[in-house]
């Protein structure tokens, strides 16, 4: 008697990314069938994006993740590398839509070789970006016209943050009245006045 192996297509998930919120993830997987799509907008300098997260929790034996390019996954060499070999090693396909590339964990090492050299060209690009950024940076504060950020508190409200401070109020419960962060509450508390 023969016996017949049935194999049940898992989902296709898609991922999209961008790296802040005036950017559109438009282009991003357009015309390209997914069964649930999970979009970042966040830097790709880590893997600490929440949508990502929950697209890998998501994801199952059988399943495939789709993203539009390898740079929307991972803007790191070692992000992807280890972002591909974790998910092939659960049974979950890997699929670039850009580079026409699919990973399954057992691949041909011309796609592993197209995957680090990709990935490296990524990364390089990031440190290109991040490296004109900071020359931008020292050329517009040399002309006197780079102030820096702009505070999320005004002079007052620092006043108001460290007199309450000082009369004993929690720093955690005055960072959420004043809808910042608890580190920029001890910025502050840093900062001479």
């Amino acid at each position: 008697m023969d016996t017949v192996k049935v194999v049940l297509a898992g989902q296709r998930i898609g991922y999209r990314r961008v790296s802040s919120l005036d950017q559109s993830t438009a282009r991003q997987l357009d015309g390209v069938t997914v069964d649930k799509c999970f979009t970042d907008q966040a830097s790709g300098k880590d893997t600490n994006r929440p949508e990502l997260h929950a697209a890998l929790d998501y994801c199952r034996d059988g399943d495939t993740l789709i993203v539009h390019s390898m740079d929307r996954l991972a803007r790191s060499l070692v992000d992807l590398r280890q972002l591909v070999k974790d998910l092939t090693a659960r049974g979950v396909a890997i699929e670039f839509v850009k580079e026409n590339l699919r990973f399954v964990g057992e691949d041909a090492p011309i796609a592993v070789l197209l995957l680090s050299l990709l990935g490296a060209i990524a990364e390089f690009e990031r440190s290109l970006i991040l490296e004109r950024q900071r020359e931008g940076i020292a050329i517009a504060k040399a002309a006197g016209k780079y102030k820096g950020r702009r505070r999320a508190l005004s002079a007052s409200q620092q006043d108001e943050l460290r007199r309450r401070i000082a009369l004993g109020e929690r720093k955690t419960d005055l960072a959420r009245q004043f809808g910042v962060s608890r580190e920029t509450v001890y910025c502050y508390l840093r900062t001479p006045q």
